[in-house]
């Protein structure tokens, strides 16, 4: 059962939410247009708020459903290390050619059920990181790190150990956008601190 368990995770990991809302609702690939990334984040550039926030909210259910998985079918494995298998379905989607998102949402779904004090915890210093940078990549990195500072305070030695493995994924995930980052080419938010500035 175990086995089925990690290949279920793995398939729903790998709906490659943001395309299938592309090309059924828009009929548009987003690996085509704006960062060609299959994610969130582009699909909020591509396709608007609406698609964005669908897939948001499909990719997080992703996490948090592969995580919720082993307290259904009464197994005695940790949910965690299902959510991570998720994580890694999401980045290398089977249905998608082995390329897919950057495991955001995704890994933020697996906080959510694990650990929803925590996951809100990560969501307010994202979205303070966010307001400020005005850059998701950078905003999702620091709060990914400020997040591994957070989870000793809750004396769970598996939620640090995920917590550190999903950073080092998330952030070598976002290497080609760390250069963008470093060049002050990365693509910003249409909001957020001195946003009216910069139009």
């Amino acid at each position: 059962m175990t086995a089925i368990v990690i290949i279920l995770a793995y398939l729903l990991g790998s709906i490659p939410s943001g395309i299938w809302i592309g090309k059924y609702f828009y009929h548009t690939d987003i690996r085509k247009l704006g960062s060609g990334n299959s994610g969130t984040t582009n699909t909020y550039r591509v396709l608007g708020k609406k698609a964005g926030t669908v897939v948001l909210i499909m990719d997080i259910l992703k996490g948090s459903i592969a995580t919720l998985l082993p307290l259904w079918f009464g197994l005695s494995i940790h949910p965690l290390l299902i959510g991570v298998i998720a994580a890694i379905g999401h980045t290398y989607p089977i249905f998608a050619g082995f390329k897919g998102g950057k495991a955001v949402a995704t890994s933020a779904g697996i906080i959510l059920a694990y650990n929803p004090p925590f996951f809100m915890i990560a969501i307010v210093f994202f979205l303070v990181y966010l307001y400020f940078s005005r850059m998701v990549s950078l905003s999702s990195i620091l709060a990914c790190l400020t997040a591994i500072v957070v989870s000793f305070s809750f004396h769970d030695w598996a939620l640090t150990t995920v917590t550190v493995f999903l950073t080092i994924f998330i952030t070598y995930r976002h290497r080609s956008n760390i250069e963008r980052i470093k060049n002050g080419t990365e693509s910003k938010v249409p909001f957020g601190y001195r946003a009216k500035e910069s139009k």
